[in-house]
């Protein structure tokens, strides 16, 4: 029998233990998240790339989403959500009783957990406030909080945040992001079937994406529609013109062709902005491209490297790279790296250097005319020996040892003598020659040799077509540009500097340059680019054929071509400049300047 004392401490120990939980409880309601915080509602938003039309080309992003409001996504969408979704979601307080009732019926009946009853409101919740940990005390907090969400944001609200939030496959997040990348519009574009097929994605993305599973997402639309008719949101017969309307999905906007050019802008970017920016901050990025001119690029590339391949049937399919400069600007009108981004993102239009060639000599020749030779020199084109390392002798030589006897400077460099560009080098001096590359924007280290004259020394093709454009534009030359301003999420504007341009080289000599590249093109080594009006450019191959080069220009575009190996392997007996990359130069600005 219990006496005073034990009974005593047996109330003191009980209320002991409600204290503890008491307090327990109180303590872990204080730990949960502070529900004001979602009104500064600022996820990762995507970067996005947009082409000289303001066309997006691609997005940079750790999590692709395009922030839309809710005022600007047609009426039907954010219905469509709710009827598969939480059709009760206008009348429940952020937790729906008999949904949940409902599932739990129905998993007890399969046996196993295959519905929720997580309403709009508890996905937002989880969303931004919880982790996705299993736990009944997770479940608990979810409601607390949705119940507190419902308090302090209007429907509305939640449902602007679910939409910009929710996964809905394929990298995409939010509905914008997955109007784009399923469609390629935006969400102001979809079809009453579009919107109901990426309201059945979040269920299973995964499962039912229309890229992969077409016949599964069309299945889902379907319920989705039914949904709608029976909730009243549309008619059964506009649920029936929806789905037999079928839907078209493309995936394509962002294409594998502006992968390297839209790597080449990040790097770009990353001298301003941190990753952090480019994945958090949802800038827009206003480029130079031109995505006619980009398709354009890719279609000549391929058939360029498809013909070399062609005539050289037993070895490795090579590579390719195209620039195209607005001449009197440098701003890049197109850029292609190679002949599959999917494959391999090494761009060799910027990351490659590579030997010139003969592609080399109009800037020996500008130098030499910068110094103070006469335009109406003569050289000797006939063989020289000149001292080489280690006592021996340097023989340069013409390709096919084809010598001509004495040429004035255009017929040299229409024949692309090498013995006549050497003997200029060796006048004009290799100090001069060195300044006035590096002042039409070589950076690449040159080597301080009389190979220089022969194009021995490795140089992107972006240099050297940006080094091109000063003989089409007298004179002036234009650092190459890609980015024309920054607009972050606020919508404030920051101008990227353009190229101011600089004389670098005396109209005098950019005339004489450019006349002489036109008869290149009309009866010298570039034949195979003639076609087109006001065209001059230079052919450029290396000991081996290893690379084969054309740069040139014509209707106020200056275009670079490389093709070659990755490895510096031979492309084959033949494959010149005049032969290899001078066709795929003509093939791009033949379709570049249709009007």
């Amino acid at each position: 029998m219990l006496d005073q004392r034990h009974l005593t401490v047996i109330l003191v120990s009980i209320a002991g233990l409600v204290t503890l939980m008491v307090g327990a409880v109180m303590a872990w309601f204080h730990s949960l998240p502070d529900i004001q915080s979602v009104h500064d509602y600022r996820p990762q938003v995507a970067t996005l790339v947009l082409d000289r039309n303001g066309r997006p080309i691609d997005a940079i992003a750790r999590e692709f989403r395009i922030i839309v409001p809710y005022q600007d996504m047609p009426p039907l969408l954010p219905l469509a959500f709710v009827a598969a979704e939480d059709s009760r979601f206008w009348d429940h307080r952020g937790v729906d009783a008999w949904s949940i009732t409902r599932a739990a019926i129905n998993n007890l009946r399969s046996g196993r957990r295959s519905q929720g009853g997580s309403t709009i409101t508890q996905q937002v919740t989880r969303a931004l406030l919880l982790s996705r940990e299993k736990s009944y005390a997770r479940k608990l907090a979810e409601a607390i909080l949705s119940s507190r969400l419902e308090g302090i944001l209007s429907k509305e609200e939640i449902l602007f945040i679910y939409l910009n939030e929710i996964y809905l496959g394929d990298g995409a997040y939010g509905v914008e992001a997955a109007a784009r990348t399923y469609f390629g519009k935006t969400v102001g574009q979809l079809t009453l079937g579009e919107i109901a097929l990426l309201a059945g994605l979040p269920q299973s993305p995964s499962n039912y994406s229309p890229l992969r599973y077409p016949e599964a997402a069309r299945a889902r639309q379907r319920y989705v529609l039914n949904r709608m008719a029976e909730d009243g949101v549309i008619t059964p017969e506009a649920a029936r013109t929806a789905y037999q309307q079928g839907v078209h999905p493309s995936g394509e906007w962002r294409q594998s062709l502006n992968g390297y050019f839209s790597l080449y802008i990040r790097s770009q970017l990353l001298s301003r902005y941190s990753d952090a920016d480019l994945f958090l901050q949802g800038l827009t990025v206003a480029t130079t491209v031109d995505s006619r001119l980009q398709q354009a690029a890719a279609k000549a590339i391929h058939r360029g490297v498809a013909a070399v391949h062609e005539r050289q049937p037993g070895r490795n399919r090579p590579q390719g790279g195209l620039v195209a400069l607005e001449t009197a600007s440098g701003r890049i009108r197109a850029m292609i790296g190679g002949t599959d981004f999917n494959q391999t993102q090494y761009n060799r239009t910027v990351q490659a250097n590579r030997q010139t060639g003969s592609a080399f000599k109009p800037l020996i020749y500008a130098a030499a005319l910068e110094h103070g030779l006469s335009a109406q020199s003569v050289f000797d084109d006939a063989p020289i020996a000149l001292p080489g390392g280690g006592g021996t002798l340097w023989r340069p030589a013409n390709f096919n040892r084809d010598y001509r006897g004495s040429l004035n400077l255009t017929e040299a460099l229409v024949h692309s003598s090498n013995v006549v560009a050497v003997r200029l080098l060796r006048k004009s001096g290799l100090k001069s020659a060195l300044r006035q590359s590096y002042r039409l924007g070589i950076t690449a280290p040159l080597q301080p040799d009389l190979t220089l004259a022969l194009g021995a020394s490795p140089v992107s093709v972006l240099e050297m077509t940006a080094a091109y454009t000063a003989f089409a534009n007298r004179g002036m030359h234009h650092a190459p540009v890609g980015i024309t301003h920054v607009r972050n999420r606020e919508g404030r504007i920051a101008p990227w500097p353009q190229s101011p341009g600089r004389q670098a080289i005396s109209e005098r000599t950019a005339s004489f340059i450019n006349t002489a590249l036109t008869e290149v093109v009309l009866r010298g080594t570039g034949k195979n680019a003639a076609g087109i009006p006001g065209s001059s450019g230079k052919t450029g191959t290396t000991d081996n054929h290893i690379d084969a080069w054309f740069i040139g220009s014509a209707g106020g575009l200056t275009t670079g071509v490389w093709l070659g190996h990755d490895h510096s392997i031979s492309l084959g007996p033949g494959e010149t400049g005049g032969k290899a990359a001078a066709p795929v130069w003509k093939d791009f600005m033949l379709q570049a300047l249709q009007p």
